[in-house]
């Protein structure tokens, strides 16, 4: 056993832990399955698909951004979000790289 990793993740898995958190709940990953190829959707076309509340969508849709894994951009009044698929490639290979390192 690695003692080093008993109490806390090295800072350098953070951004992994991050988006593995994000993408470890059924709610967030029904919203990120409904993104087509490059497509961006704004919050009122996430809420059309949902039987979350608007408060419920809007905390799912943070925890993504903040991990990273959703990158918002304003138009006018509304929000679209994309997915930051090399971002999200990243941080996965991370753990793939691990597991074939490490393991």
């Amino acid at each position: 056993m690695k003692s080093s990793r008993e109490r806390k993740l090295p800072k350098a898995w953070m951004k992994v832990s991050r988006v593995c958190v994000a993408l470890g709940d059924a709610h967030r990953q029904r919203i990120l399955l409904l993104f087509e190829p490059s497509e961006k959707l704004a919050i009122r076309q996430i809420l059309q698909t949902s039987a979350l509340s608007r408060t419920a969508v809007s905390h799912h849709l943070r925890v993504m951004r903040e991990a990273g894994v959703l990158v918002p951009e304003k138009v006018g009044k509304e929000v679209f979000y994309r997915i930051d698929k090399e971002y999200v490639r990243t941080q996965l290979a991370a753990i793939i790289d691990y597991i074939d390192a490490e393991l």
